[in-house]
């Protein structure tokens, strides 16, 4: 822990930039804006908490994450390829003396969780005080002794918007109270397996744990989930920055509310192939087995429960070629079985639109719009969770005006976000 008052006077003389430069993979005025939000989260703190200037703070970062490769496989115990990104929820943070967690969100109203209530509450559900209850409460479990703390956290995570804003909370929240009360000793894979409990107990979502991993664990990652409390995580090392290519994030600007029922029908309807065969994930089902009982599967539940199930299949093998041709350098491998993703969420696992509100498809539109745009060069496809939010786009450098000026003109001005991977996870950003 540092004095605010150093931490502050240090920031302005440029002592962290390098930090700066490095996690928010920023130069020239990213860099002056990265400073400017340090800035504001330690003087917020100061000020909402009504603490002396000299109180020792650290500074805490989830990341956001994109999936790369893998979508809806997480669930299923299959492969993802995912990656942090240079968006995160920035906590800065000081113990408090006391039982109860206090948080200040900029933008929304103070979360209070009291460590001597952390069973889930129900007035609580699809709320960030509900994620930091199950957080706290999954840690204590575990036999660690915690303690109060005061945060006051920036998010620059777009809510809804498939870049995981609540992994991204789960993780910086995860990452605070290991380091204050924990003494570091949970690993990343703990704390992203922490924020997925908060997230399916607490905040009352059934997700798998990619999003967690991937922000928690940072870079780009590829994850096997055969064994759901082991899983395998391998760092993938590729220069993305080198790749002559764009990595866009496209907000479609749909309403992401009243979906949590379309996201979970898709494991239901996965689970249910599986428990066909007597088994709880697809991924212990022989794919010969499921090809086999194809006709008695769509009698029995349907074709749309066919089709997700054949897309988990194709995409579990896509997410692992995908990591293999990113380590052997070869980008166009790669984006070629990326367009090969977006198709089969788009006519199999068909997470595109809502059937029930056919005059809503943003997503549809920004795809057909990028597709245009890319005019066969680069690849885009549906980014996360999907029937609203957002796209993903790997776009040629020399077409990045271009394509960001033809997605904005439709879709509004702001929406197409140029990212980077960053190179860390759930980190203590100064200490």
């Amino acid at each position: 822990m540092i004095p605010c008052s150093t931490l502050l006077d240090t920031l302005a003389e440029g002592g962290y930039d390098d930090r700066l430069r490095h996690v928010y993979c920023c130069e020239g005025a990213a860099l002056e804006q990265a400073r400017t939000r340090v800035r504001t989260v330690a003087e917020g703190f100061l000020r909402t908490f009504e603490r002396a200037a000299d109180t020792p703070v650290g500074l805490f970062s989830g990341p956001g994450r994109t999936e790369l490769g893998g979508n809806h496989t997480d669930h299923q115990h299959g492969r993802v390829l995912a990656a942090s990104i240079n968006l995160d929820a920035l906590a800065c943070a000081a113990p408090n003396g006391t039982a109860t967690i206090r948080i200040l969100s900029e933008g929304y109203p103070m979360t209070e969780a009291s460590l001597h209530d952390l069973i889930p509450d129900e007035k609580e559900r699809d709320s960030s005080a509900a994620l930091v209850r199950g957080v706290a409460a999954k840690i204590a479990s575990l036999g660690y002794t915690l303690g109060g703390f005061d945060a006051y956290v920036s998010s620059n995570v777009l809510g809804g918007s498939g870049l995981s804003s609540s992994a991204a909370y789960e993780v910086m929240i995860g990452v605070t109270i290991n380091h204050l009360f924990c003494h570091d000793a949970l690993t990343a894979v703990q704390i992203a397996q922490i924020g997925q409990y908060a997230e399916n107990v607490y905040f009352g979502k059934p997700c798998g744990l990619m999003d967690q991993m991937a922000s928690s664990v940072g870079a780009a990652v590829a994850i096997d989930f055969e064994d759901i409390d082991a899983p395998e995580v391998r760092r993938v090392e590729y220069d993305f920055a080198a790749s002559g290519h764009a990595l866009c994030i496209i907000d479609t600007r749909a309403n992401h509310a009243e979906l949590t029922d379309e996201y979970a029908a898709i494991p239901a309807e996965m689970g249910a192939v599986a428990a066909h065969f007597g088994k709880a994930v697809l991924r212990d089902v022989p794919e010969a087995d499921f090809e086999a009982a194809i006709p008695e599967l769509r009698t029995e539940l349907g074709d749309r429960a066919v089709l997700r199930a054949m897309h988990f299949y194709e995409e579990d093998w896509r997410a692992a070629d995908e990591a293999a041709a990113l380590t052997a350098g070869n980008f166009e491998r790669f984006l070629q079985i990326g367009k090969a993703s977006g198709h089969s969420s788009f006519m199999y696992l068909q997470n595109i639109y809502c059937s029930t509100h056919p005059r809503e498809q943003s997503v549809s539109v920004a795809l057909a719009v990028a597709e245009r745009a890319l005019g066969g060069e680069g690849m885009s496809r549906v980014h996360g969770g999907g029937f609203a939010g957002t796209i993903q786009a790997f776009v040629p450098l020399a077409k990045l005006d271009a394509f960001r000026a033809r997605m904005e003109s439709v879709l509004g001005a702001g929406c197409c976000l140029v990212l980077s991977i960053r190179p860390e996870g759930g980190i203590v950003l100064i200490d």
